[in-house]
């Protein structure tokens, strides 16, 4: 049984992993088989290309390796949803942009796997802040 040597999280543009720093930089001293990662990586997210996925790569002792793509961060689904760049600088005094709770309520169901919350409510409140301190609205 092989057991795990190192534990590496990223992340990175679905379907457009390459080599190249930051993938290449954070798995070569692992002694991770860097094209093969970005092969099956970019084989799996195809269909999420460009949206930033959050990989946990586990490297074991024969340095093969497993991993396990979660969704993307909150703020990235905020953006996405109201189809904005970035963010306010200024989130008290500059507002980007209003958020709508169905908006959040979708939100919550694609992230809710990877959230700590123990009801769609709580879930709700934690992207709604994460709104706020992005300088969006919640109506």
């Amino acid at each position: 049984m092989a057991t795990i040597v190192k534990k590496i999280k990223l992340q990175i543009p679905g379907g457009q992993a390459t080599p190249a720093p930051p993938v290449g930089t954070a798995l070569g001293p692992a002694g991770v088989n860097i094209g093969q990662f970005v092969t099956q990586f970019n084989e799996a997210t195809k269909d999420k290309r460009g949206t930033i996925i959050p990989v946990e790569l586990s490297v074991f002792d024969d340095r093969s390796f497993t991993f396990i793509m979660k969704n993307p961060p909150a703020s990235r689904l905020i953006l996405k949803a109201l189809g904005i760049e970035k963010g306010s600088a200024k989130a008290r005094e500059q507002k980007v942009g209003t958020i709508t709770k169905a908006q959040v309520a979708e939100i919550v169901k694609e992230k809710m796997p990877d959230l700590n919350a123990v009801s769609p409510e709580a879930a709700a409140r934690t992207i709604e802040g994460t709104a706020r301190s992005m300088g969006i609205d919640v109506k």
